[in-house]
């Protein structure tokens, strides 16, 4: 079967998603040795993702609420990795 749109993955949880939408958005990228999520600080990737969150909410939420929880994800990503030693 012929599919012209990528599927998105399911999304078992509202801070899942908001995770993939940064992921997918480059804001945010995962500590290659520990898996932890790094904050890109990268202010066109940030706006890609609020532009995501904005245009395709995940069912069931507001525009302004999807918005919310990648604010209040991103937030709590730091941009170092707590289990790599200090440059």
């Amino acid at each position: 079967m012929l599919m012209t749109k990528q599927r998105r993955p399911a999304i078992r949880t509202l801070r899942g998603w908001a995770i993939n939408v940064l992921n997918e958005a480059g804001a945010i990228r995962e500590c290659e040795e520990h898996g932890w999520m790094q904050d890109r600080a990268d202010p066109h990737a940030r706006e890609r993702a609020f532009d995501i969150a904005r245009r395709d909410p995940p069912a069931g939420l507001s525009p302004d609420a999807a918005l919310a929880e990648v604010r209040d994800v991103l937030n709590s990503i730091g941009d170092t990795c707590p289990e790599c030693p200090p440059d």
